[in-house]
């Protein structure tokens, strides 16, 4: 790749990526902040005489429905996205996530309306989930067709980072109000604060949003009449049949890496190795922190150097600092913060999957195609991760984190050249798209 492919990004590029990740952010505070007050909204929103072990197993089920209604939402929005526009849909996410927010912050609790408490939370949970199904490919597309096709690895590596910033928001936001509020204060007022601020955040992001143009590529689509002839989504699921797969693929490896090593890794520690939480918890946002950054080197290796490598050798490295991660815990736990920073840096792997993703479908209908892969692998792959993983014996997870890597690298090694080297361009080809593998 000659030297002017990697030209800087305009000052246009950078208000994109900066307007497109803070609203990410924001949107995603949204949708995960619920888990953080999950213990608490079970105590409030279930018969007091239910065991707590079955108010915790229905709050949870009420923020897995949030996943289930993802790939609804998600093909919704991106019908319209590749028919109407990328920006409309773009806005409307994020109008979709703070209006539910918001509204679980002032819903009265089971002892003022009954059962009708948990059917409102369930009701406003499912469109957080439809909003966020839009956002993430929403995201990805309308920021990758703004750059040109050589920084579409750091527009999707900055976008993804974007929203590993909003988990870490929502955890910094519990643990703020946990250390400021009592636990009488927590159950009265302060489990409403968080949603509150959600929806704000909400509008913060509507109003950024306002300020960004829509994408030069459905510009171009829309003036030449290149839009899809018919249903986007039957196109997908007719003509480009293998590309789902292979995007369902690769979303398995987003999912395993973030539900795995960011989610579920500081329970599996304090449970298998006897680890108090402060120090795992410690380790946990050094972890997040570090996904952050790693999000956008591994998007600036992939502009610069390939999907094939950079995903080779974030993928190896992913396996071996998660186990890594896992013995040091084992042996030498005070060491565990840095451990941690290194695994979390290659999670960041998985900014690979949105360039993927993006350069996987034609322009009309890469919004849809998108939406499907990722939605529907993740609504499965979700849940079932959880509970596969959940019931593996302790220190085994890292071998199916290193398994699952490894259905990544093959699915990119293996995946017809032309399939990936598409251009962001509506054409379809271009002198970058040769050189991204």
């Amino acid at each position: 790749m000659s030297e002017s492919s990697f030209q800087p990004l305009s000052a246009r590029d950078v208000k994109v990526l900066a307007l497109a990740s803070l609203g990410g952010a924001l949107e995603f505070y949204d949708f995960v902040v619920y888990v953080f007050f999950a213990t608490i909204l079970s105590q409030l929103f279930f018969p007091a005489g239910m065991s707590d072990a079955l108010k915790q197993f229905q709050s949870f089920g009420i923020f897995a429905a949030g996943y289930l209604a993802r790939p609804l939402g998600g093909i919704v929005m991106a019908h319209f996205g590749d028919l109407v526009g990328r920006k409309r849909m773009f806005m409307l996410s994020v109008l979709l996530m703070a209006v539910p927010t918001f509204a679980i912050g002032l819903l009265p609790t089971f002892a003022h309306i009954g059962f009708a408490a948990p059917v409102l939370l369930l009701c406003l949970r499912m469109l957080q989930g439809a909003a966020i199904g839009g956002e993430v490919p929403g995201a990805w597309v309308f920021a990758s067709e703004h750059v040109s096709a050589a920084r579409t690895g750091l527009a999707c590596g900055s976008l993804t980072a974007g929203l590993t910033i909003g988990i870490l928001g929502g955890s910094l936001v519990a643990t703020t109000l946990t250390h400021s509020l009592s636990t009488a204060q927590m159950l009265d007022f302060g489990w409403r604060l968080p949603f509150l601020l959600g929806g704000v955040f909400g509008v913060i992001a509507v109003y950024l949003r306002r300020w960004l143009d829509e994408t030069p590529v459905f510009e171009e689509l829309r003036r030449e009449r290149k839009l899809a002839a018919r249903l986007p989504l039957a196109l997908v699921l007719g003509e480009h049949r293998l590309a789902v797969v292979t995007g369902m693929l690769m979303t398995w490896l987003l999912t395993t890496a973030i539900v795995v090593v960011i989610l579920m890794t500081p329970t599996l520690l304090q449970r298998g190795y006897h680890l108090a939480a402060g120090p795992v918890l410690n380790a946990s946002c050094a972890g997040n922190l570090a996904l952050s950054l790693g999000c956008v080197l591994a998007g600036i290796a992939t502009d610069r150097f390939g999907m094939r490598r950079t995903i080779a050798w974030g993928g190896v490295m992913l396996a071996v600092t998660t186990m890594m991660l896992y013995r040091v815990a084992a042996i030498a736990p005070e060491f565990l913060l840095p451990a941690y920073a290194l695994a979390g840096l290659f999670v960041g792997t998985i900014a690979v999957v949105p360039v993927f993703l993006v350069r996987s479908f034609p322009p009309a209908v890469r919004f849809s195609g998108i939406s499907v892969a990722y939605n529907v692998a993740y609504a499965i792959l979700g849940g079932l991760t959880t509970l596969f993983v959940g019931g593996l014996p302790h220190g085994s997870q890292p071998f199916y984190v290193a398994a699952v890597c490894l259905v990544g690298v093959a699915t990119v090694m293996l995946a017809p050249r032309a399939a990936t080297a598409r251009s962001i361009a509506t054409e379809g080809s271009g002198p970058v798209a040769a050189t991204i593998l």
